[in-house]
């Protein structure tokens, strides 16, 4: 099972982090928390790795339509996003919204992410060149 949207791009990573913002700003997303996995691992670890970025997306509309069916859906916002290095390449992975009817198994749910699996797909596809 696919819990993700997935899109690969021939594009550098910190260029690729500031597209990324551009697109879900434009779907009504912003990005309220921003974990450097990265530098995290390296400062608290001393691992290294490549880079990678979690970025916590939320678009206030569709968190109030979502808390209104089921208050502990907060537990599975915001919407999750990671862009990470991939050699030349950068990939950027969205948490799948849908995992959220999943878990939940509220009926109620499947409007508010069916709406934010359409505003997430449409911002992974303006990636691409």
């Amino acid at each position: 099972m696919s819990y993700g949207m997935t899109v690969r791009l021939h594009r550098p990573f910190t260029e690729t982090v500031e597209q990324v913002r551009v697109a879900l700003k434009e779907q009504g997303f912003g990005v309220l928390t921003e974990i450097d996995v990265r530098a995290t691992l390296r400062e608290k670890l001393g691992e290294t790795m490549e880079d990678y970025l979690i970025l916590g997306a939320c678009n206030p509309p569709l968190a109030h339509r979502a808390l209104q069916v089921d208050r502990q859906i907060g537990l599975l916002l915001p919407c999750n996003v990671v862009v990470r290095a991939d050699g030349d390449d950068t990939i950027v992975e969205a948490l799948d919204p849908q995992v959220m009817v999943t878990v939940s198994k509220d009926a109620g749910l499947e409007p508010v992410a069916d709406d934010a699996a359409r505003r997430l797909a449409e911002a992974m596809e303006s990636l691409r060149p």
